[in-house]
């Protein structure tokens, strides 16, 4: 998606060999007309696959995620960091370390907002090693409902978590994917 790659280039920036700090773009300040393309490319990617709900990790998934389901005309479900559910019974729960944040964290879901026949997307911002993906696939097989795929708006292809959700037989479709950060330059793969 060109237009991504133009505001990541125009807009990101480069922390270290490891970090792209993209707070203009995705996790501080959104751009509405941006995010409802995206919303629409991840759409139509997984429009055939009848989707009953979109889920995504709070908070920086929140924008892109909506953007997806509203495309698709499915509720948007997100997993709080929190605990402000009333009773861990009607939660399922999974702890994971973030990346970004340098922190583990509780990812909670309530149980009355995932069921056995959902059909599940999981859309997220960026995807480096991939924790909180796999934290929030656990709670959604622990659910039983059928996860059908992963739409992640940035791709660390140098970082493992992507390849290690593909290679776990998860169909996980990128947008833009950085193939390098080294010397402050942003490079990508595609």
């Amino acid at each position: 998606m060109d237009k991504l790659k133009q505001a990541i280039i125009e807009q990101g920036v480069v922390v270290s060999d490891q970090v792209l700090k993209l707070d203009a773009l995705l996790n501080h300040q959104v751009d509405p007309q941006l995010m409802m393309e995206m919303g629409r490319q991840f759409a139509d990617l997984f429009r055939s696959e009848h989707v009953t709900r979109v889920v995504t990790v709070e908070s920086s998934g929140i924008s892109i995620a909506f953007a997806t389901a509203y495309e698709l005309g499915v509720p948007l479900v997100f997993a709080r960091r929190k605990k402000s559910l009333p009773a861990e019974s009607e939660v399922l729960c999974e702890r994971v370390p973030s990346f970004t944040k340098g922190m583990v964290t509780d990812l909670l879901i309530s149980k009355e907002f995932l069921k056995e026949n959902d059909r599940i997307l999981f859309i997220d911002d960026i995807i480096a090693n991939g924790d909180a993906a796999r934290g929030l696939i656990r709670i959604v097989e622990r659910s039983g409902a059928t996860l059908i795929g992963a739409g992640i708006v940035v791709e660390k292809c140098f970082q493992p978590g992507a390849n290690a959700l593909r290679e776990s037989g998860i169909r996980l479709e990128s947008l833009a994917k950085i193939a390098s950060l080294e010397g402050g330059k942003i490079v990508f793969a595609d």
